[in-house]
This record gives C-alpha cells, structure tokens and sequence, in this order.
C-alpha cells in the first residue's frame, strides 16, 4: 500500500496506525530529496507535547494518548545534513477539551494521520539562536 503520492504542489502523506510520525517524515524528505517544507495534518495520535522553558533551555514535555489531532502546521528543513521537522499542533480528546503546542514525538493511534507538504524549491537549513538555545529556522540572505 502506497504511503505517498505526489500532487501539483507536493505531496500527500497517509501515515497508519503505530507509525512514528517523525521517522515516516524524515525517511520521506530523504527518499524524495524535498529541499523544504510547510507541513499541514490532521488525524488521530499519541503525541508528546513541548512549552520552551527559556531558563533552562529545553522543553517541559507532557504526553496525551488516544487524541484527536484537530491541526498540524510545521516546517520540514535540515540540520547537520538530516531533516529537521518543527510543528506545532492541537489535540483534542474524547470530553472535546483541547491541548497543544510544540511537538515534540507523535505516533499515529487509531486511525491514520493524512500529512499534506507543500514544498518549498530553496534548500533551508536550522541552526541554534545562542540568545535562546534553540533552533531556528534560517532563511538566505539573499531575501
């Protein structure tokens, strides 16, 4: 079965049941050689959410299982010469109270995960801001 097919401005994602969300992304930016992306999806999950504690430099991560992901925005780039995927995202569960932030693991639950990328020509890279301590994504200097 077919995870991917390829559409006018990407690229459409169908993850199932017990993927990693991430590995399936960044295995699919190596196959198909994806420059950069904008990330869009929706479906079911497991998934780990991060909020930036600034004074310590790292994420407090809590994890909400068997939720639904109401939306996914994010971008796919490189770092180190390896995809790097940043998304944010909403969750909701079964009482429809609602969750969200940085992402920081998924793994599809119950269901299947439809992931669509639009892909962006330019190669673009992430890097460490030291002001923060946390990557960020780095544009040309050309713009």
């Amino acid at each position: 079965m077919p995870r991917y097919i390829k559409t006018p401005t990407g690229y459409l994602l169908v993850l199932r049941m017990g993927d990693n969300v991430f590995e399936q992304l960044e295995a699919f930016a190596i196959c198909e050689n994806v420059p950069s992306a904008s990330l869009s999806a929706i479906g079911f999950a497991n998934v780990t959410f991060g909020f930036w504690d600034a004074g310590k430099q790292d994420f407090n991560p809590k994890t909400y299982r068997n939720v639904e992901m109401a939306s996914i925005v994010g971008s796919l780039a490189w770092k180190g010469g390896k995809p790097s995927i940043h998304a944010h995202g909403v969750a909701g569960d079964s009482q429809f109270d609602t969750y969200g932030g940085h992402i920081l693991a998924m793994e599809v639950g119950t269901g299947s995960l439809e992931v669509t990328v639009t892909v962006i020509p330019e190669k673009l890279d992430r890097a460490i801001d030291p002001r923060i301590g946390a990557n960020v994504l780095q544009l040309s200097s050309s713009h």
